[in-house]
């Protein structure tokens, strides 16, 4: 039997990498990831962070140190001919007990990733760059993974490999997975830029048509605005502090406003693409490297880190035991994901277009789950509150020492969630490994506050809510057998603690 080196490698160390390796730090995974790149990618590209995102940040625990790194978008600054005229493009209402993160963040790429970094490098491990996945071979063990590195070719073996290398995928191509989407006729430049001439306060577009746009938006934690605008096909352009300050002052008919430096800069095509499977084998595409994105409406950067966020605890819990029919259900739940959203990204840039940069609750991702996925288990009776499939309200609640918490911080961590509500004192099951169970009622050690949690979920005295490691609702149900069957089929997750034979360690043991 081969020795695996690690039991996942990951290919690109991107947001969708780093959200992936996080998951498989936290649960004791060994990994390998990689990047052939020389350094951290540095440029704002994806800079919206949605709200299920934040909501998946805060699981992750890094959600406080990326606001920090960013703001709120600001209001656009449209310049027309009777002067300029400024709106909030954003169109979401206030926060509320289930929904905690009711706007979209503004922060730059690169220090999204940054803060991922850092919060890898709390669980003791880092990204390593210049080294190239060159070829891979599979088989019904494992994978092994043949990189170049600045001291040499090696070949890492280990049980699963995934690319998460962006929309030319090294891995994608040599499983040879087709890309089937369009070009959408756009072809655009970015690039993060040190502006004089303009305020820091709002995100400036000037432009009538859709060939003649440029925006300057504002890059909270920096001192750089991301410049963007269409550029014509078959058309070399200077990418330099004088070339793009010349594309702004033709654009916006100002002499007054001055390019001092270019931190970097892109031209792209924008399509959009999606990959016809997500798994070959052991190999298994994540972020950019399954679908590809044109930039409006925030949803490129925010579906990749949603994809590892998924994939990550099914690998664990397939490497730590479960049934190996649990990865099918990553791409059974996350490809019409991005299916969905690739159609959204399509309108919202049609809009685009003609001036229309209006962004409402579709951009948030917060009604995105899962409901025909087999990981769901449908009650037919079941027509109201919140159904198995769907994302798993947040709540205000109370311990029952009298310390306020929230259903956020019940279900952070690596752990399935079973919450049984007004159930009878006595009624909760036994403890077992990896479910955390909490009782809301009569001597139950959480009082709902408020009745947020009866009215965010629309629970009946008696039943019970199961609730996955990424937050999504996985049964409700009145009989617990329903739930202790799910746990057995879909985890191997069986006999409670109580019932197991007590496990005493040897050196111990031997004293007795």
């Amino acid at each position: 039997m081969t020795v695996n080196d690690v039991e996942v490698v990951i290919c690109g160390s991107g947001a969708a990498g780093e959200t992936l390796a996080i998951e498989l730090a936290r649960r004791g995974v060994s990994f390998l990831l990689i990047d052939k790149a020389a350094h951290p990618f540095v440029g704002s590209r994806g800079k919206g962070i949605q709200s299920r995102t934040q909501e998946v940040f805060e699981d992750l625990g890094v959600i406080d140190k990326i606001i920090a790194s960013g703001g709120e978008y600001p209001l656009q600054r449209s310049y027309t001919d009777d002067g300029p005229v400024d709106t909030n493009v954003i169109d979401m209402p206030g926060p509320t007990p289930d929904e905690p993160y009711h706007i979209a963040l503004l922060v730059p790429q690169f220090l999204t990733e940054r803060r991922l970094r850092e919060r890898l490098a709390e669980l003791g491990h880092a990204p390593h760059y210049d080294h190239e996945l060159v070829g891979f071979d599979q088989d019904e063990d494992g994978v092994s993974a043949h990189i170049v590195t600045p001291d040499g070719a090696r070949t890492v073996r280990a049980r699963y490999l995934v690319g998460a290398d962006g929309g030319s995928s090294f891995v994608r191509k040599a499983l040879g997975v087709a890309f089937d989407g369009e070009t959408l006729g756009v072809r655009a430049v970015v690039a993060d830029v040190i502006v004089e001439g303009v305020s820091f306060e709002v995100w400036h577009r000037w432009g009538r048509g859709a060939a003649d746009q440029i925006m300057l938006c504002p890059l909270y934690g920096t001192e750089m605005f991301q410049l963007m605008g269409p550029v014509p096909f078959g058309v070399d352009v200077d990418l330099s502090a004088q070339g793009l300050t010349a594309l702004l002052r033709e654009r916006t008919g100002r002499d007054d406003v001055l390019i001092q430096s270019v931190s970097w800069a892109s031209v792209f095509e924008m399509n959009a693409r999606l990959a016809e499977t997500y798994q070959v084998g052991r190999v298994f595409l994540t972020g950019d490297a399954a679908h590809v994105h044109p930039p409006t409406g925030g949803q490129g950067l925010n579906t990749s880190v949603q994809d590892a966020y998924n994939l990550g605890w099914k690998l664990a819990a397939v490497l730590a035991g479960a049934p190996d029919r649990l990865l099918t259900s990553y791409e059974r739940e996350r490809r019409p994901i991005a299916e969905a959203v690739l159609g959204l990204s399509k309108r919202l840039l049609e809009a685009a277009k003609n001036r229309d940069m209006s962004r409402n609750r579709a951009v948030s991702q917060l009604d995105l789950g899962y409901p025909d996925s087999p990981l769901t288990l449908i009650d037919p009776q079941r027509t109201t509150g919140v159904l198995a499939g769907d994302r798993a309200p947040d709540a205000p609640v109370t311990g029952a020492g009298g310390v306020p918490t929230r259903l956020f911080s019940l279900f952070k961590g690596t752990h399935w969630t079973l919450i049984g509500y007004d159930v009878r004192a006595g009624d909760a099951p036994a403890a077992r490994r990896d479910v955390h169970v909490h009782t809301i009622g009569e001597r139950g050690d959480i009082v709902d506050t408020g009745r947020h949690v009866r009215d965010g979920y629309g629970l009946a005295p008696g039943q019970w809510v199961l609730v996955r490691p990424d937050g999504y609702v996985a049964a409700v149900a009145a009989d617990l057998n329903v739930i202790d069957a799910y746990l057995e089929t879909h985890l191997d997750i069986t006999a409670p603690a109580s019932a197991r034979q007590e496990v005493i360690p040897a050196a111990y043991a031997a004293s007795r």
